[in-house]
């Protein structure tokens, strides 16, 4: 990059160095675009996973690489849930409470792991390990009630095996998610990978498997298959070239095909 490329106004503070690796990274992000303004999605993860949370250098560093005002950065910040706008935990645990979560146990876990780490919604442990949140879906229902900890999977949860899994985390310990990669990512790390540069672990551990699957090896098992499409019949047919759409519209509809039948 030309100096120039690096150059930058006073809202943002980062230092020297910091701000040339960003600017390298941002102008790789912005290369995918045919317009500047749409990296900006993927460039407040790339600036989340520097502190952890979407800062005003962050905000201001945004705006100067995409030629926005803080303003317009922030209302997409604040917008989205996936984008903090204080300091994060190494890891968020996010409770589905939706309704199927919920009704299979989903807030008794959030209740019992908000009183066993001493945290509501969106609170961060003293020791910044886990910042807890209610999600309102982990797009998972067939294995409710689900827990998600930087968006990894960890199946049929309930407040015993949701409170161990805290401890390890908050212990430094590995974790194995139910599906997905072998172990969990930080959150800087993960939102990293957010902003559009893999870390090389997307094909590990298990995909789809379980619940997800039962109907499609039901399917198999007893020879089910979609109906062939019928052929369509004169009657279905779409209007041909030349041909006149049928009138809609009631009585007034009725009266002008009959007039035209005379």
């Amino acid at each position: 990059m030309t100096t120039e490329a690096y150059s930058r106004g006073p809202a943002c503070s980062y230092d020297d160095e910091t701000y040339r690796r960003l600017a390298d990274d941002a102008a790789q992000i912005v290369a995918r675009y045919p317009e500047p303004r749409s990296a900006l999605l993927p460039m407040l993860h790339l600036v989340q996973a520097e502190e952890s949370y979407v800062s005003r250098d962050g905000i201001a560093f945004c705006a100067e690489r995409l030629g926005l005002t803080p303003a317009q950065v922030s209302a997409v910040a604040t917008f989205y849930t996936q984008y903090k706008r204080h300091p994060n935990g190494r890891y968020t645990v996010g409770v589905c409470t939706n309704t199927l979560c919920a009704v299979m146990g989903g807030d008794t876990i959030f209740d019992e792991l908000s009183e066993h780490l001493d945290v509501g919604h969106d609170q961060t442990t003293e020791d910044g390990a886990i910042t807890l949140e209610r999600v309102e879906c982990n797009a998972a229902c067939d294995f409710a009630p689900v827990v998600m900890v930087n968006w990894e999977f960890f199946d049929n949860q309930n407040p015993e095996t949701a409170k161990r899994l805290a401890d390890s985390l908050r212990l430094g310990e590995d974790v194995t998610p139910t599906r997905g990669a072998s172990t969990v990512a930080t959150f800087q790390e993960v939102s990293r990978v957010l902003a559009g540069f893999p870390d090389g672990r997307a094909d590990e551990g298990v995909g789809a498997s379980g619940a997800t699957l039962a109907g499609l090896r039901l399917a198999r098992e007893n020879d089910w298959r979609a109906p062939e499409e019928a052929a369509p019949s004169d009657v279905d047919a779409a209007p041909g070239e030349g041909d006149v759409p049928p009138q809609t519209g009631g009585a007034q509809s009725s009266a002008e095909s009959k007039e035209s039948d005379k």
